[in-house]
């Protein structure tokens, strides 16, 4: 992240004895990225993080895509996913994917009995609807709807949702996410043109030390396999830590919209990015002011990138046939754009209430073989008007 945090008991200066009441010393562990020459933290626990008895397989993660078919525009109704009772890693169902990152949903009902870590990259998760907690080694924090909770890679933690309805988006990565860095000055600081700034940005609200002895699972994603780890210890065993590298959640309200006299371009609504892929938030606000102008976006051809929308809530201004939890991709290669009418219908509009996430991959993407169940196969003729 880009800037200092700090929560519990640390010691004076790095890499020195910190000792417990009983003289014994906590023991430091250092997360950092790129090969410690990246963003990193430490943290000081009470036993060693390394301190595991058992280790089993649990089994292939790697998702089955469809044979490659026509080039064509998807649509797919997430709702129809499978709720039976699960928790919010066991429970999803992948969507999308490359080389880069897998994009998928949950309903997460739940609590999980065990602790997990991508050992592979960042996850972000996008809560659509429900509340509860994370509890991670950094700390818990409390989460609600519109909320993007980036966990980075390696961190272990565990969700706890509370009853009731409840959906997230999904995005676990082979590399890093963060904020635009056009958005950021040569200091990591958020300039003044940002959409946001960091007092958006919420840090695990309380640190939690757990000094309980048992079976702990840990489960562990890497390499594109499940891997069982088990502790005598609890593996949220952190007394204190600091550093740059930690979860942390950003509202999707949040989000200050960035409008014009015209149409503005995808990348203004941009929030995140990461290796080969961005993600932006289409949020209500304002259309363009001049007096000719036509709010619906101009029809256009990503040629070096796939864009997939997940539709949130709203009446989406450019689309038809689509609902809220709704996924589409428009594949890079053939132009995409506004839906027969939706052009004429924006003129003279005054706002959207729109909202939305948008994904833009740089390299293609696949179709999960699983998802076709979820699929309107009509979508890609939907703008051949109708006489």
């Amino acid at each position: 992240m880009t800037w200092y945090q700090q929560m519990g008991k640390i010691p004076p200066k790095r890499h020195i004895m910190f000792r417990k009441e009983d003289d014994s010393l906590f023991r430091e562990q250092v997360m950092g990225t790129k090969g410690f020459s990246g963003i990193q933290s430490i943290l000081y626990h009470h036993n060693p993080p390394t301190q595991f008895y058992k280790t089993d397989l649990i089994g292939d993660r790697h998702v089955v895509y469809e044979e490659q078919g026509a080039l064509r525009p998807r649509h797919f109704y997430t709702d129809n996913v499978n709720k039976e009772p699960s928790d919010a890693v066991m429970g999803r169902e992948y969507v999308l994917g490359n080389e880069d990152l897998l994009i998928g949903v949950v309903n997460p009902i739940k609590n999980m009995d065990y602790f997990y870590r991508n050992g592979d990259g960042d996850e972000l998760l996008f809560v659509h609807h429900g509340t509860g907690k994370i509890e991670t080694t950094f700390g818990t924090l409390q989460y609600k709807p519109g909320d993007y909770i980036v966990i980075p890679v390696g961190t272990i933690y565990q969700v706890a949702p509370d009853k009731g309805e409840s959906k997230l988006l999904v995005v676990e990565t082979n590399s890093w996410i963060t904020t635009p860095k056009r958005y950021r000055n040569e200091f990591g600081q958020l300039l003044e043109h940002s959409p946001f700034c960091e007092r958006d940005i919420k840090g695990p609200e309380k640190l939690e030390t757990y000094t309980e002895k048992g079976e702990f699972e840990v489960r562990t994603k890497s390499r594109g396999y499940l891997h069982s780890h088990y502790f005598a210890n609890h593996p949220l065993d952190v007394v204190g830590w600091d550093g740059y590298l930690y979860p942390w959640i950003f509202n999707i309200s949040d989000f200050e919209p960035i409008t014009g006299r015209i149409h503005q371009p995808p990348p203004v609504h941009q929030t995140f990015e990461g290796h080969n892929f961005v993600i932006c938030s289409f949020v209500p606000r304002l259309y363009d002011y001049h007096p000719e102008a036509i709010p619906a976006p101009y029809f256009h051809s990503n040629v070096d990138s796939d864009e997939v929308l997940y539709y949130v809530e709203g009446n989406f201004m450019s689309r038809k046939g689509v609902m809220q939890e709704s996924i589409t991709l428009h594949p890079s290669g053939i132009p995409h754009g506004p839906h027969p009418g939706k052009v004429e219908g924006s003129i003279g509009k005054k706002e959207t209430l729109e909202l939305a996430v948008m994904i833009d991959t740089f390299r293609p993407l696949k179709v999960v073989k699983k998802a076709q169940q979820m699929e309107d196969v009509n979508y890609q003729y939907s703008w051949v008007e109708k006489k």
